[in-house]
């Protein structure tokens, strides 16, 4: 069965001296301010499309790093994952970049890392950013 799950964006104003909310609409976690200089420059504050795509890009790797672990039998404990994503103004999103550590028992640091690099390749968010170079950081901790 799919899902859908929804925001919407309010934007008043040009680009540069506008500003806009986004509304987390499926989840109901409320509102969050976005702007150009938020995007281009310093966050003050306020969010960007590139860090929710980061938000969504951490926590889909997250997940399927957790289940290839977790069906090769070393399920992790824990996993900490960020993602930095690169908005250059004028060229777009230049990249990703990727970053996990695991306490994982009964598995080795190449074997975590071949497990991270699959669940880089086939989480859904980044099959959705195919376009994009996405690199990867590794290790367990």
């Amino acid at each position: 069965m799919a899902t859908v799950r929804s925001a919407d964006t309010v934007w008043d104003g040009d680009l540069l001296e506008g500003s806009g909310v986004v509304t987390f609409d499926s989840s109901d976690l409320g509102a969050q301010p976005v702007s150009w200089p938020a995007r281009a420059g310093e966050a003050d504050g306020r969010t960007s499309p590139e860090e929710l795509l980061a938000a969504a890009h951490s926590s889909c790797f997250s997940m399927a790093l957790s289940h290839g672990l977790s069906g090769a039998g070393t399920p992790p404990t824990r996993l900490v994952t960020s993602a930095d994503v690169t908005f250059r103004p004028g060229t777009g999103i230049t990249g990703v970049h990727l970053s996990v550590e695991g306490v994982v028992e009964g598995i080795g640091n190449d074997a975590f890392v071949a497990a991270a690099e699959e669940a880089k390749e086939n989480c859904p968010v980044s099959q959705a950013l195919a376009g994009t170079a996405i690199t990867l950081s590794a290790r367990l901790v």
